[in-house]
């Protein structure tokens, strides 16, 4: 029998060399969620966006209810402007004693028996001292005429025998100090020619102290109404918690922070407290804008020059910094109060 080609038999073997390997596929990576790592900048920013959309929203809140909203912004500021009135009022009094207030000076009234001869040489006495800078003689005929033009009882005096008014020496001293003067007067008042002594200065001293009594008076009024504007607004936050609850409950739910609950209704009161400060201002604005012409007239007839002032820049910071201040404490209080109430059940 003749041997086959060993080609030609069924199937043929094939040595594991021959046999084209399989392809082994790549390795694949950990699927899941990438890392990706926030920096400084991106945080900041992120933080922004969401505080400027807070406010946003805070302030939105405001105008779906105008009527309470509006009635609020009213009570905070008439609560703000009265303190501010009474401070520009304070500041155009002092102004006025400003102007009024000049070197102290004590008045001698002469015995009235003297002479214009002696009151001369009395006041020629008194120019030799070197603890006065200024004399002035008013003689008795000097100071019938100033009365009689100032006084409304001028023709009285024509039926007088005699003139009744004695002469007078006005004189200023070096030293300005109260215990100095107070020790002229009385050493001037011991003197045989002086019937009396009067010192000026009693009526600058009243001034002040009044003056001192109405800084003392504001201060009070401004931490009462101050007080008040606290609790307004603490009240108005502690309703918009509780229209709020749910809310509330359900962020916390999700992991909401305290500090991003609380932060709505701290932009509520930067709001209740700007706005209500831009109110009082102009309440201030309009009520020294209604003054101004009596209180000009006023004047004139004083022949002062005497010009109303109101709130300068300075002042009107001043007032909005301390409304925005108030809305932000008494919404953190109320804040950290009801909101420890609020928990998720």
């Amino acid at each position: 029998m003749a041997n086959r080609d060993p080609s030609k038999r069924g199937a043929s073997r094939h040595s594991p060399s021959a046999v084209s390997p399989t392809p082994v596929p790549a390795p694949v990576g950990n699927k899941g969620a990438a890392k990706h790592k926030v920096n400084i900048a991106g945080q900041g920013r992120s933080w922004l966006r969401h505080h400027k959309a807070t406010a946003r929203d805070s302030y939105n809140r405001l105008w779906q209810t105008p009527i309470p909203t509006l009635m609020t912004l009213a009570v905070l500021a008439i609560a703000l402007a009265l303190p501010g009135l009474m401070y520009v009022g304070l500041k155009n009094v002092n102004q006025l004693s400003g102007e009024w207030k000049g070197d102290p000076k004590i008045s001698l009234y002469l015995q009235q028996e003297l002479s214009d001869q002696q009151a001369e040489a009395f006041s020629q006495k008194m120019l030799l001292r070197q603890d006065l800078i200024a004399v002035e003689l008013v003689t008795k005929d000097q100071g019938l005429l100033e009365f009689q033009a100032m006084s409304e009882f001028a023709d009285v005096l024509d039926f007088l025998d005699s003139n009744p008014l004695p002469a007078v020496v006005v004189i200023q001293a070096r030293d300005g100090r109260k215990q100095v003067l107070q020790q002229l007067q009385q050493e001037f008042s011991k003197l045989p020619e002086v019937d009396q002594a009067i010192l000026d200065m009693v009526w600058v001293e009243r001034l002040a102290a009044f003056v001192e009594l109405a800084n003392r008076l504001v201060m009070v009024l401004g931490c009462l109404l101050a007080f008040s504007v606290l609790l307004v607004v603490g009240n108005t936050i502690r309703l918009s918690i509780e229209n709020r609850k749910d809310e509330i409950q359900v962020a916390k739910l999700v992991g909401a922070t305290d500090s991003w609950v609380q932060r709505p209704f701290i932009y509520t009161g930067f709001w209740f407290g700007l706005l209500g400060t831009v109110i009082a201002w102009l309440f201030i604005q309009i009520s020294l804008l209604l003054i101004s012409t009596p209180v000009s007239e006023i004047a004139s007839l004083y022949q002062s020059g005497f010009d109303l002032q109101g709130l300068g820049f300075s002042d009107s910071l001043v007032l909005v910094i301390a409304g925005i201040l108030l809305g932000l404490l008494g919404a953190k209080l109320a804040v950290s109060r009801h909101l420890r109430e609020i928990e998720p059940k």
